[in-house]
């Protein structure tokens, strides 16, 4: 898996390198996995601005932005957080586009409505529409955590229309 992740975020380095743009991660439940993978490309400094690991509901408000309303009303894992997490990363670095993670990597800490392994993504750019995404992921925590630094990395490459969004890097282990 470890070979598979890096080869990815050497792809999508190639892909932002190209547009000459910068990315920033804003992630929970990875704890900076995402911003791992990318740094361990050779050249990342190039292409990767910045990474903000906002685990906690208060470091989501002071790192991303994220309102207290939208903590309270929809929680931490959410369509809506994960949103504000990505157009805050966005706001608070000089990326032109960033991917954002929150989710439940277990084994505990999921409920009925949010079990284990649930994870929401998003992806904002600069003058485009947020995209999100919400899977549910089975697995050991390690596992979990690894199928979203993957999905993460291979939508961010549809995201900004890159040619190599194929199977290739499809959303399974």
């Amino acid at each position: 898996m470890t070979d598979s992740l890096e080869r990815l975020a050497e792809v999508v380095g190639v892909a932002l390198h190209e547009r000459e743009w910068k990315l920033a991660t804003a992630e929970s439940c990875t704890g900076g996995g995402i911003a791992y993978y990318i740094t361990s490309v050779s050249g990342s400094s190039n292409w990767f601005e910045r990474g903000f690991v906002s685990y906690s509901n208060l470091s989501k408000q002071e790192l991303l932005g994220v309102q207290i309303n939208t903590l309270d009303q929809f929680g931490a894992v959410s369509e809506e957080t994960a949103r504000a997490m990505a157009e805050g990363a966005l706001q608070h670095s000089q990326a032109q586009v960033s991917v954002a993670v929150t989710g439940i990597a277990g084994p505990t800490g999921g409920t009925k409505d949010k079990p284990a392994g649930t994870v929401w993504f998003a992806w904002a750019g600069i003058h485009r529409a947020t995209k999100t995404l919400k899977m549910v992921f089975t697995g050991s925590r390690q596992e979990v955590r690894e199928q979203t630094i993957r999905v993460a990395l291979a939508e961010l490459l549809g995201f900004i229309g890159h040619s190599a969004h194929d199977k290739n890097f499809n959303r399974s282990p």
